[in-house]
């Protein structure tokens, strides 16, 4: 997965706020490379096309009423 130099970057705390998640979750995810992440020295932070990536692929549609 290819990220432009112009694609933001946010923290795991901030990252948490947006999935509405716990921080330690997000670093689980971290780990376990279920979100890409990019290393600035010791910060870590994750690009915000990817988290919309995420929320997309594991999106679940409504069933339709019947």
């Amino acid at each position: 997965m290819g990220h432009s130099i112009g694609s933001k970057l946010v923290s795991v705390r901030e990252t948490a706020n947006m999935l509405g998640l716990k921080e330690t979750t997000i670093r689980a995810w971290l780990l376990t490379r279920k979100l890409p992440r990019v290393n600035c020295g010791r910060a870590v932070r994750i690009p915000v096309d990817a988290i919309e990536q995420f929320i997309s692929e594991n999106t679940v549609p409504a069933r339709k009423r019947r």
